[in-house]
């Protein structure tokens, strides 16, 4: 009986996990696409360039309980003579940084289905 408690509790936290990562994955995929609308608008005139942020809410869901979202907001960059913001090097950049947090995120969704497989089968 012991054992089974013990094989649910690591089955109730893979999946919470899990929720947790795949959250992420899809507040990675908007900043991803966030990202490719400024780059694509970086001749516009007057648009301003945004970033989605989501960490600071994931991180106090984790900590506090309650659900996390993924908000877009003004990058906050100054504007150029045309009114645009966009810094395509800054967005490059920041597509570096995603594209890692992206594929940590895979690979630790990767270990959880593992563990979690390994609960299942024993």
């Amino acid at each position: 009986m012991d054992g089974l408690n013990q094989t649910e509790v690591l089955m109730a936290d893979a999946v919470q996990s899990i929720n947790i990562l795949n959250f992420a994955l899809d507040a990675i995929q908007q900043r991803q696409q966030t990202i490719a609308n400024n780059i694509s608008n970086q001749d516009t005139s007057g648009f301003q360039a945004n970033v989605v942020d989501f960490e600071n809410s994931l991180a106090s869901a984790m900590q506090n309980g309650g659900t996390a979202s993924a908000t877009t907001v003004p990058e906050g960059l100054a504007s150029g003579t045309n009114g645009n913001n966009v810094s395509e090097s800054a967005e490059l950049s920041l597509e570096s940084q995603t594209n890692l947090e992206n594929q940590s995120v895979a690979n630790s969704l990767q270990s959880e289905f593992s563990m979690l497989s390994t609960a299942i089968t024993g």
